[in-house]
């Protein structure tokens, strides 16, 4: 009865179980996994945010494949703060990221065809192509003082069935932005192949050094589909609005952007009331962009502080993003270390290897914890797999 692409195994892990059990006890939990920013104590802007909502305008309905005008000039006036000026006939508003990836999917893969990946990267990506008939292909990144794209491991992934490249920018959970050099190399080995080059950026505005990164929504060497939306952007994940920005060499553009058109109109997920708050929604953008980078400065400056006080632990270099990965000893797996750290101190980190990460060795942990809860948290941490 069933499509065998939804054939997943949905039996509970380890982890998971341990977290139900701990639940149902109400034991409290430290959580060094939450990326829901809603949950984080932030100040929201309520009546900007919730009277964007009430625009007599939401009563007209004026169905547009691309999403109305008014919201997708939003989306172009949030790229000039990063020295891009985008068409907004080159703008498509999506429900989420998600829906976006699919519609991208969709226009560039037959049945089996092939996108590569980074490794290590989101899990998410897995369901997305799976649910889409394509097959994924990982290319590796390499760590040595900071992550870097293996473009010798990149080029040998490359197979006949290869449609286009997904680069996370900055990537989730390693945080490395891909760098200007890297950017051109990838846009000239994807133009060289006939790749289509996929950029997600919902983290691009959470740059940990201060300066401002490049975006990909202004490459037209080869034809790039660059992801963004207001659920990281704006830490409105419950509000569900996104986007894909088209560009590249105008031919391919018009022939991505045409099938864009037909698989957006077929749809039309995206309500009006959402699509009129965004002008609203993105000015808010700035004070949630202070606050999170401020609390993520801090449990980043204090996990430095308390990894100091040992040499057995130690952190990657994190560029931005949400979280940081830990280097940590241990004689089990990643996963039986966070069981482990969950029953024994109610700990919950991520294991490393849900992001491709070795099995042995690595914790990914949310920077995004209100700072009280993150350093208890590192200190029990540090001192049981130290001990």
């Amino acid at each position: 009865m069933f499509a065998d692409r939804t054939n997943w195994n949905l039996s509970p892990n380890a982890l998971s179980e341990a977290l139900a059990r701990r639940r149902a006890a109400g034991k409290r939990i430290l959580d060094l996994t939450v990326s829901n920013p809603t949950e984080c104590g932030f100040v929201y802007d309520e009546k900007k945010i919730l009277a964007a909502l009430s625009q007599k305008a939401s009563l007209t309905y004026e169905p547009n494949p691309r999403g109305l005008p008014s919201a997708r000039r939003a989306v172009a006036d949030y790229y000039r703060d990063f020295a891009a000026e985008i068409p907004i006939d080159d703008i498509f508003l999506t429900t989420s990221t998600s829906e976006a990836y699919s519609f991208a999917f969709r226009i560039l893969c037959n049945p089996g065809d092939e996108l590569l990946i980074p490794e290590p990267s989101y899990p998410l990506f897995d369901f997305l192509a799976e649910i889409q008939d394509v097959k994924l292909v990982r290319y590796p990144l390499i760590y040595d003082h900071g992550w870097q794209i293996d473009f010798h491991g990149l080029e040998r992934a490359i197979t006949s069935r290869s449609r286009g490249v997904i680069v996370v920018h900055p990537n989730n959970p390693t945080g490395q932005f891909c760098k200007r050099a890297e950017m051109v190399k990838l846009s000239e080995l994807c133009g060289l192949r006939g790749l289509a080059l996929i950029a997600d950026e919902v983290f691009l505005d959470f740059g940990l050094q201060g300066e401002t990164p490049a975006t990909f929504a202004s490459n037209f060497q080869t034809l790039t589909f660059t992801l963004s939306g207001i659920s990281k952007i704006c830490g409105l994940p419950q509000m569900k609005l996104a986007w894909i920005v088209l560009s590249g060499p105008q031919e391919l553009k018009r022939r991505a952007s045409s099938r864009l058109e037909v698989v957006s109109d077929t749809y039309l997920s995206l309500g009006a009331p959402t699509q009129l708050a965004l002008p609203d929604w993105l000015e808010t953008r700035r004070g949630f962009r202070e606050q999170a980078l401020e609390r993520m400065r801090s449990n980043l400056a204090e996990l430095d502080r308390q990894l100091g006080r040992q040499h057995a632990a130690s952190r990657l270099v994190v560029e931005g993003g949400w979280c940081a990965i830990l280097r940590v000893p241990s004689g089990s797996t990643d996963e039986e270390l966070s069981v482990q750290l969950l029953e024994s101190a109610g700990i919950q980190v991520h294991p490393g290897h849900f992001y491709g990460l070795p099995q042995r060795g690595f914790l990914v942990v949310s920077l995004l914890a209100p700072s009280e809860v993150f350093a208890e948290a590192i200190r029990k941490l540090l001192t049981l797999v130290i001990n």
